[in-house]
């Protein structure tokens, strides 16, 4: 017979032949939240409890010329894993080494001017002595994540970062949730701290992130801007007549008003309407609209308009558009000369916005 979700009476699949019993939908519910405090009263209690030894782990992590080399066996190795990738990607070089392959020859790549930062909730895990012995061995810095101060890899390790003795959000109390998830949550810790040490910026990130949505956030206007013959540019002396022909054939919506090299202005399309709106009747629209056309560009731009810098990114590209509710910006360098022009479909077509 088809299976049934618990609660809900719905079927899961209709070839899946599992009955699941009926419960009460607020008790799956119920067991969620029971979790998730759980966990959160274990978070709570690892801050309070972090001391100047979080300090010295920074310091020996970010003094090594190699890279960092985490390690855990079990749910603490997948843990690991994750921190290894975390590190890595906020300019700490690390890598994962499983502790059981490490003694069948990846001890190889651990080596002089690495740190190892090693996970064992117990502290007892064997499969991490000879990877710890390693450590002592070559005199390699080596901090402890662990639920127990006087286990064999807390005497070992030169920083120990103790977990707090919280519960399992296990009913059983066996199966690793809130130690994993404080394992986690140190691992972030030390990330960040790192990242700060470093001086780590939003460029920087870049350069690991390339790819998706968060590389295009990362891009830079130089990346994405319109330069050269494709800028909608002219000088202020321009009749507007010229200046409405300049607009539409760049199709940018704007024009850029230069004088001695510096970009001095810009038209819109709401400067246009702003211009012809003072004064204009039914019965001398083609008077108000011809000499309109004979006016200078200058006497309609609005002066000193927002700009951007090459070197900007486009995230920000697009903050100061939304906030000014403009859909271009004139990219300048330091002299106020116009080298390019970004459009808000720019950044869509780069998935930014």
């Amino acid at each position: 017979m088809p299976s049934l979700t618990p609660g809900t009476g719905q079927t899961i699949h209709p070839n899946v032949d599992v009955t699941l019993p009926e419960i009460p939908a607020d008790t799956d519910l119920a067991v969620a939240r029971r979790v998730l405090a759980t966990e959160a009263e274990g978070l709570g209690l690892l801050a309070a409890g972090l001391d100047a030894r979080f300090g010295r782990a920074v310091s020996l992590l970010v003094a090594a010329t190699g890279r960092v080399v985490v390690t855990g066996m079990g749910k603490s190795g997948h843990v690991a894993r994750k921190i290894a990738a975390t590190l890595a990607s906020t300019g700490t070089p690390a890598l994962f080494v499983h502790p059981a392959e490490a003694s069948h020859g990846d001890l190889g790549m651990v080596v002089p001017g690495d740190a190892v930062l090693a996970l064992s909730n117990s502290g007892e895990t064997p499969e991490l002595a000879d990877l710890v012995a390693h450590t002592r061995r070559f005199a390699l810095p080596l901090v402890a994540i662990t639920g127990r101060a006087e286990s064999a890899l807390a005497r070992a390790a030169d920083v120990v970062l103790l977990l707090p003795a919280a519960p399992e959000a296990c009913p059983m109390g066996l199966a690793p949730t809130t130690s994993t998830t404080l394992q986690m949550a140190l691992g972030d810790a030390l990330a960040v701290a790192l990242l700060t040490r470093r001086d780590f910026t939003a460029a920087d990130f870049r350069v690991f992130h390339p790819g998706g949505r968060l590389g295009a956030q990362l891009s830079r206007v130089r990346d994405l801007m319109h330069g050269g013959a494709e800028m909608p540019l002219a000088p202020p002396e321009l009749p507007m007549a010229a200046a409405l022909v300049a607009m539409t054939e760049k199709r940018f919506g704007c024009l850029g008003i230069v004088q001695e090299g510096r970009l001095v202005g810009v038209i819109t399309d709401g400067d246009l309407r702003r211009a012809l709106q003072p004064g204009a009747r039914a019965a001398d629209d083609a008077p108000a609209a011809s000499a309109f056309l004979e006016r200078r560009a200058a006497e309609v731009m609005t002066r000193s308009p927002r700009t951007i810098g090459p070197e900007a990114l486009a995230a920000e590209a697009l903050r100061l558009m939304n906030e000014r509710a403009i859909t271009a910006l004139f990219v300048v360098d330091a002299a106020g000369t116009p080298i390019g022009i970004l459009h808000v479909h720019d950044l869509l077509r780069a998935g930014v916005a």
